[in-house]
């Protein structure tokens, strides 16, 4: 009995000095399995062989929705609204800063700087991203380059969404003829063409006519110190490089490779499930986003009541409300196009 009692202590003195590790095989196995390092979203894609462009993710969920931002140069920053609506409705979107702008690579070669490379870029962000049988969002330059961008690859492409663009830059240059007459004065008129001449645009009488009487009715429908900070952000962020150069020196004036890009004749090929969504206070014609729809032969039209350029702000609720109903149509099935 003494002799079993010693083995006994001799058994748990050997347990002790060599304890058991529990877990040890789950560890092992789990070992075998990457980790992935969490980093909120964030992930860089290569494009174009050499360049970094950022992209986010923001929820989770089936309906899956790209981001395209407007400038351009401007970055994603003024889009940050969507945070607010899509992901408690299980819609996971992702943000995307185009090259040059924002927290993605910002190149000195100029050579960049054109729709057909940037077409290229988004289908290499798709990629980068795994996406497919998903949703696109262009808004303004970004609806631009989502025409071409579904012209050329709509078969990867569930819906998408046209936000506040035009299918033409002559219509366009036209309008902002008239509004420009709509809002300014004649002594306006006067003083703004005559800085014009004398392309004196960063001068504070010029911006004043700018911003106060153009961009607060037909860009953003607050007064300039309502203006949401993200999109104050995106403003001052802007690469005026890529501006200058795709599009003019402000919004009405388009002088760089936008000139005489036209798309309606383009429209009827692309058959994906599209909403055509603007705003009637619009920089954008409101009758040339309505033919836009008319055109696009699987399309739904909604313009905001009460929003400009950025409907997304001024007629937030409209806005998402109508964005959201599309996405989810489509998604269930249950999409109906406008009678054309």
């Amino acid at each position: 009995m003494k002799k079993l009692f010693f083995i006994l202590i001799a058994a748990c003195f050997c347990a002790c000095n060599n304890p058991s590790k529990p877990g040890a095989d789950t560890a092992t196995e789990s070992s075998n399995i990457p980790y992935e390092i969490k980093t909120g979203g964030n992930r860089l894609i290569k494009v174009a062989g050499k360049y970094n462009v950022w992209t986010k993710k923001v929820g989770d969920g089936k309906i899956k929705v790209l981001l395209l931002h407007g400038g351009p140069g401007f970055s994603h920053d003024y889009m940050e609204c969507f945070e607010d609506f899509l992901p408690k409705e299980g819609i996971e979107f992702y943000y995307y800063d185009q090259l040059g702008c924002g927290n993605s690579d910002a190149p000195a070669d100029t050579s960049l700087w054109n729709i057909p490379r940037y077409v290229e870029e988004v289908e290499e962000v798709r990629k980068g991203l795994g996406l497919d049988n998903f949703y696109i969002l262009g808004h303004s330059w970004g609806g631009m380059l989502a025409m071409e961008y579904l012209h050329k690859y709509q078969s990867h492409v569930k819906g998408a969404v046209l936000s506040n663009m035009t299918a033409g830059i002559k219509g366009y240059v036209a309008y902002a003829a008239k509004l420009k007459k709509k809002f300014f004065t004649p002594r306006d008129i006067t003083v703004f063409d005559s800085l014009d001449r004398l392309k004196q645009y960063d001068s504070p009488q010029y911006n004043d006519l700018l911003m106060n009487k153009l961009y607060t009715q037909v860009i953003c429908r607050l007064p300039l110190e309502s203006w949401p900070e993200p999109l104050w952000r995106a403003f001052k962020k802007a690469n005026h490089t890529i501006y200058i150069q795709m599009q003019g020196v402000d919004e009405f004036h388009v002088t760089g490779n936008f000139k005489g890009w036209e798309f309606w004749d383009k429209l009827p090929d692309i058959k994906t499930p599209t909403l055509v969504l603007g705003g009637v206070h619009d920089e954008m014609n409101p009758e040339d986003m309505k033919k836009e729809g008319r055109l696009l032969p699987n399309s739904r039209t909604y313009l905001c009541p009460n929003g400009s350029h950025m409907s997304m702000y001024d007629d937030q609720q409209n806005y998402f409300k109508n964005l959201i109903a599309f996405l989810k149509d489509v998604d269930a099935g249950t999409f109906t196009a406008d009678k054309k």
